[in-house]
């Protein structure tokens, strides 16, 4: 765990690979024990990673500054961005992706649907393809992707429903034989809580195999 900056109110990390954004029920080690114990004092969380996915977070240190910042994040005024390695190449070298997004919480899946009904909700993100690359006669492409919307596995499932998956993603059907999956939290922007400054935050790409 690295700490890109803290002060009283908020504390920006990047987070490793398998470890829990959130603290679970049963108490196992996750960010917030990790951060607890690096501060000294209690730790709010603001939004979250998959366990298998990395990158750049901000978590409040004070229940005013976990208010604010779930308020914007709510009112869309928290910027998001993710790098995703995929199988194969989109037809369009950017777009907007517009999808139906019903989790199932007895699985921990998602399924892209194509009616509304309850428990559904609308997904939308932005992708824009960096680079493409073939190895071993398949084709994977990079791609920088902005949320709209903070759908549970939501970039996960919404490539994986056009079949272009996410490298080592064998929940939602990769056949590849990458250990880690192809995501990471890459940066982080939002207004300070505290002071209204904007605050941005970058996490180095690693995907060093690509």
């Amino acid at each position: 765990m690295k700490v890109l900056y803290e002060d009283l109110s908020v504390i920006v990390c990047i987070k490793p690979v398998g470890i829990s954004s959130q603290a679970d029920k049963n108490g196992r080690e996750s960010m917030v024990t990790i951060l607890s114990e690096h501060t000294g004092g209690e730790i709010f969380p603001v939004h979250r990673l998959d366990k298998e996915t990395g990158g750049v977070m901000v978590y409040a240190k004070t229940k005013k500054a976990a208010a604010v910042l779930s308020r914007d994040i709510a009112e869309h005024k928290f910027y998001k961005e993710y790098l995703a390695l995929i199988h194969g190449v989109p037809e369009k070298s950017k777009d907007t992706l517009c999808d139906l997004l019903f989790h199932d919480k007895a699985k921990n899946k998602s399924y892209a649907v194509k009616r509304e009904r309850r428990g559904v909700k609308k997904a939308e993100l932005y992708y824009e393809v960096l680079e493409t690359k073939e190895n071993k006669g398949e084709k994977y492409s990079l791609l920088r992707v902005v949320l709209h919307t903070g759908r549970t596995h939501q970039i996960r499932v919404q490539f994986a429903s056009r079949k272009m998956p996410l490298s080592g993603d064998r929940k939602y059907g990769a056949k590849d034989t990458c250990k880690k999956l192809g995501l990471m939290s890459s940066k982080l922007k939002f207004t300070h809580p505290e002071t209204g400054e904007t605050l941005e935050f970058t996490a180095k790409t690693d995907f060093t195999n690509f």
